[in-house]
């Protein structure tokens, strides 16, 4: 499953730059699928969804630090474990009960965002 971030997110930012996918942003921060990844122009996601990797995508939080769920791997095939619940001071980047995947989803993702 997906990292989510919550709402008692501090806003430190200690997060951010360990994400091997660049699927963390700061509040109210647009985002793009092409960020940190090899995903360029049109492209079709695995779960079918058609998408411009290029286009800005309106931010999942105005207030704290947000992950987007199509970029979060859990650092599969990079790291044993997430790396923003690693770091996080205060304990605030937990699994998304909204988005549950498996190890072989998760491996996937990541195979489909860095070898385009």
């Amino acid at each position: 499953m997906a990292i989510i971030i919550t709402d008692e997110c501090i806003n430190c930012g200690a997060c951010e730059p360990e994400c091997p996918n660049t699927a963390i942003y700061e509040g109210a921060s647009d985002w793009k699928y092409s960020e940190g990844t090899s995903l360029q122009g049109n492209v079709t996601l695995l779960d079918g969804t058609s998408i411009n990797a290029d286009e800005d995508n309106e931010p999942v939080s105005d207030e704290y630090y947000f992950i987007v769920p199509d970029k979060c791997t859990e650092c599969k095939g990079f790291h044993e474990e997430p790396q923003c619940a690693a770091v996080c001071p205060v304990d605030c980047c937990v699994p998304d009960d909204a988005h549950v995947e498996i190890e072989e989803q998760l491996l996937a993702k990541q195979k489909f965002l860095h070898n385009q």
